[in-house]
């Protein structure tokens, strides 16, 4: 089957890496906000380092960013012109309630995310849109500790019930949590969750863990409620995890690997622990304190679909050489010999995009949508300030070519495609400006010069094609 006529193609990008204005207009400081630029970064997103009084001389990357709060008219107007069907965005939490904890919602916050749904409307752009992505008011981090408290529930419930009444109409597709697995990763950046002396950190992942999944089901049920046309999805940082070799301990490895992706979505989509997180969660001595009913309402209100993003495959084995590691988008690897790899290490692999979405579909028999997919890279204006961005092109077509061969011989079910930034933001991982996804410029470097002016790239006019043909003309 071809790629439907409805196909959603667009772009992706989260509040905290393009909107700036970080305390305008009642918005409170986010976990985001308190992460420094340079070698702090890290760490505090790890959760190890917790000062957050905004003292760090490298700065805070998030509080400018690109200053779409401002922009957003321009901004939309360019994607209109590229073609886009879609918009992949998320709302700040801590514009809509600064503190977490108000009685009523700001409402400056709650008309400038409407005047956006209406601008992208006025063009027939979809949005997209992601309840809370890498987003959490930092009032809440410090007074409950974020996800690792109960408190989170209840209060994230408000939060989208908010958005849901407000929005119905406008908007139909939304996420709850931005690549949910970063928890276990990078759970401050992920979740606001940090760590005190005396922490049994897998014990805080997991019950952390186990709050996000109640409170995305209970939003999920909530949604529905409100509206019937609502579409709620999970959202996966993918990507398959191969074995290094066919050596059995390899295999094995990558199984235990994959899993660790799988464990959200496995109860998003299918409402129950999958029995290797009991086994692991028992062989850890971890009990995860739960309230009576939790297990009904994730068992009684899966997601609709499946969204993921993907920038590249990942390798494990079972004896690895750790000077034979590579980068990621945080997950660590093994280095695949087979794959060319991008200027920040991140390994270049369109057939495993092929090979992640048959995975995630044979596993969840949902829809999907790829949310997130594209290539960091420095860009480097010539002096008439194009930007020949092939490298990006040959990128995003590979890995296209191998998504349509996914539908149409595979017999996958794909919503649509979002490149990530496409749009030049600040990325989440380092901080940085040079690390361009978009096909947009944002005249803007790493110690904040630029004046924020916006130019096509060449890659800007590739994808306005590849979307005017449904995917069809790539080269």
């Amino acid at each position: 089957m071809p790629l439907p006529k409805n196909f959603l193609w667009g772009g992706a990008t989260a509040a905290n890496q393009l909107e700036g204005a970080y305390l305008e207009d009642g918005k409170g400081l986010s976990n985001v906000d308190v992460i420094p630029f340079g070698e702090r970064r890290f760490p505090v997103m790890a959760g190890k380092d917790i000062k957050f009084d905004l003292s760090d001389p490298a700065g805070y990357p998030s509080h400018e960013a690109i200053d779409f709060y401002h922009r957003y008219k321009e901004d939309i107007a360019l994607m209109a012109e590229m073609g886009f069907k879609a918009f992949r965005m998320s709302i700040a939490w801590s514009r809509i309630y600064p503190n977490g904890e108000e009685a009523q919602p700001n409402e400056k916050g709650l008309t400038f995310y409407e005047n956006v749904f209406d601008e992208l409307i006025k063009y027939g752009i979809e949005p997209v849109v992601t309840i809370d992505h890498f987003d959490v008011p930092q009032a809440l981090v410090e007074k409950y500790g974020s996800w690792r408290s109960r408190e989170m529930v209840d209060l994230f419930v408000k939060y989208a019930t908010t958005l849901f009444v407000r929005y119905k109409g406008k908007v139909k597709y939304w996420m709850t949590f931005n690549e949910i697995n970063m928890l276990m990763h990078l759970p401050f950046m992920g979740a606001g969750v940090f760590f005190k002396e005396g922490d049994h950190k897998l014990q805080v992942k997991y019950q952390a863990a186990h709050h996000l999944l109640v409170a995305s089901a209970t939003v999920t049920k909530i949604a529905h409620e409100i509206d019937p046309n609502n579409q709620i999805g999970c959202m996966l940082a993918g990507g398959m995890t191969y074995p290094y070799s066919c050596a059995p301990e390899d295999v094995r490895m990558a199984q235990v690997k994959n899993r660790e992706s799988y464990f959200f979505i496995d109860v998003q989509s299918r409402g129950e622990y999958p029995n290797y997180v009991k086994k692991e969660l028992e062989r850890e001595g971890i009990v995860l304190a739960m309230k009576d009913g939790d297990l009904e309402i994730l068992k009684n209100h899966p997601v609709d679909y499946i969204a993921f993003s993907y920038y590249s495959s990942r390798v494990a084995s079972g004896t690895p050489d750790a000077s034979a590691n590579t980068a990621g988008n945080v997950f660590k690897s093994v280095k695949n010999p087979h794959l060319k790899s991008s200027e920040w290490g991140w390994q270049i692999d369109p057939i495993g995009l092929r090979t992640t979405m048959n995975e995630l579909y044979d596993r969840y028999q949902k829809p999907l949508f790829i949310v997130e997919n594209g290539l960091g890279a420095v860009d480097t204006p010539l002096e008439d300030g194009t930007i020949n961005d092939d490298y990006r092109i040959d990128y995003l077509r590979e890995h296209v070519r191998e998504m349509v061969k996914a539908v149409e011989e595979d017999g996958v079910e794909l919503l649509g495609y979002t490149p990530w930034g496409c749009i030049d933001l600040v990325s989440a991982s380092t901080g940085e400006m040079k690390k361009r996804y978009g096909f947009i410029y944002v005249n803007k470097d790493d110690q904040g010069n630029g004046d924020l002016s916006r130019s096509r790239k060449k890659s800007f006019f590739w994808y306005k094609r590849v979307i005017a043909s449904n995917g069809k003309e790539l080269d």
